[in-house]
């Protein structure tokens, strides 16, 4: 049952917002975030989504798996539940069931903050003299509890409404954009891939890059709708069938791939650790600070409101359907999910927030994981490609972010809120290794970029001298 006294603390600070005139962000949109697309353009939006949010979500998988030497076929598995789970947590916060969800068009996928942690306890067990199996089945577990810490938070973030200002929100936007701007060129240069058979850099791969970027940037910048929307999925195809004769599309993965994913809940077992809950704790805290930004990036791109009483409940449900959605993927024997800021970019590109191209996305997810061949085919898109696409979109994201920061007073606290949020938060994204020689616990914490940049907001808006 619900406390009076908290609700009546809600009420009246809901109450307070709605006095203010809320703050959006102008935009140039197509369909907005309550209109109906077309069935034909739905799908274009939605297929540019999935494109865009793809390899994030079985990468993090993959980099797992490989580290604690998971079997071939449960590393199948684990990437097809990645992106099954992927489908239904995306339709949760599109939709949005009574308080769980934003409403928005917000993608979820699997999280890139938990690497770390995830590798450190699987190891752990292993070292033990345990197995792959019985190292997943910790990590399920631990991501099952550590997805409560994110739950709970989630019902108290009204009262945070002074802190989590849109000088915050847009410092963690904005790094979000610039700290991924790396994963792009990567990708641009050939990835991690080419980095080990040293041919990173080939100017084959930035010339293909930079042909689908060319696509992407001409399609978008003309005035015809169609042509806008499908800029992304255009220039990727093109990427990708420019790709082929260069030898850079390789489908032998595709025989090794079984027919159909089913899945089967607590497959690899279930345990706990304490001790190795306390980074899962703490980072389940930072990924809601790193949610808000998403789905304050997403408002604001969808001409919603990112202050008042609208965007609050938005802010709150979607919080909450990050923890319970990482609740079900623990269920369904994947990694922890949380919103992702790649779908930002193609809602910027496209012209297109409306939420109910979500469900699209959601089917597509949904379709990918339960047939592994089908995903097999996107996951032979070649990195230069996808760095070609990417670049763009984390760069409107980062864009986005210095929209709402434009929505400031820069006063010379919030000018010295802004400088070492930023400048720390893009230091360890530059120099991780300054790092090296912290305990376990803070390196997990601060390695992230959007992490440190985000928490040094926080506080400093908190404890400085003349916060409005």
């Amino acid at each position: 049952m619900t406390n009076p006294k908290i609700a009546n603390q809600e009420l009246t600070l809901e109450e307070e917002m709605t006095q203010e005139a809320p703050a959006s962000i102008e935009s140039d949109l197509i369909y907005g975030l309550e209109s109906r697309p077309p069935f034909v353009e739905s799908i274009f939006v939605a297929l540019q989504h999935v494109f865009a949010c793809f390899v994030g979500i079985i990468t993090p998988g993959l980099i797992i798996c490989g580290a604690l030497e998971v079997p071939p076929a449960d590393t199948t598995y684990i990437l097809s539940m990645s992106l099954v789970v992927s489908g239904i947590a995306t339709f949760i916060q599109a939709k949005r069931f009574g308080p769980v969800g934003s409403g928005l068009l917000s993608i979820q996928g699997t999280s890139f903050a938990f690497l770390g942690p995830i590798i450190g306890a699987g190891l752990a067990v292993k070292g033990d003299g345990g197995t792959a199996e019985d190292a997943l089945g910790l990590i399920f577990g631990l991501c099952f509890f550590g997805a409560f810490v994110e739950i709970f938070v989630s019902r108290f973030l009204h009262l945070a409404n002074k802190i989590i200002t849109p000088l915050v929100t847009g410092v963690v936007v904005t790094l979000i954009g610039l700290t991924l701007i790396k994963v792009g060129i990567t990708s641009m240069a050939g990835g991690v891939p080419a980095q080990r058979a040293e041919t990173f850099g080939n100017p084959l791969f930035l010339g293909v890059a930079f042909l689908v970027l060319a696509v992407i940037v001409g399609l978008n910048s003309t005035t015809n709708n169609y042509l806008r929307m499908s800029s992304i999925v255009v220039g990727l195809l093109v990427g990708f069938l420019v790709s082929i004769p260069l030898g850079l599309v390789d489908f032998s993965n595709l025989a090794s791939l079984p027919a159909v994913a089913i899945p089967i809940p607590f497959r690899y077992g279930f345990s706990f650790n304490f001790g190795a809950f306390i980074p899962f704790a703490f980072l389940y805290l930072i990924t809601a600070i790193e949610t808000i930004g998403d789905l304050t990036a997403t408002s604001a791109i969808s001409g919603e409101p990112i202050e008042g009483k609208t965007y609050f409940k938005r802010i709150k449900g979607g919080v909450l359907g990050d923890g319970i959605n990482s609740i079900i993927a623990a269920c369904l024997n994947t990694f922890p999910n949380t919103s992702f800021s790649q779908n930002n970019g193609v809602i910027q590109l496209t012209g297109v927030g409306s939420r109910y191209v979500g469900y699209f996305i959601s089917a597509f997810f949904v379709i990918l994981g339960l047939f592994p061949i089908v995903a097999g085919v996107f996951q032979a898109l070649p990195q230069p490609v996808l760095g070609g696409a990417t670049i763009v979109m984390f760069g409107t994201v980062a864009v986005a972010g210095i929209k709402i920061l434009s929505c400031v007073n820069l006063t010379k606290r919030n000018s010295i809120i802004l400088a070492l949020s930023l400048g720390l938060g893009l230091g360890v994204s530059f120099v991780p290794e300054a790092l090296e020689q912290m305990p376990t616990l803070i390196k997990s914490i601060f390695s992230s970029g959007i992490s440190t940049g985000g928490i040094t907001a926080l506080l400093l808006n908190l404890i400085l001298p003349g916060r409005e």
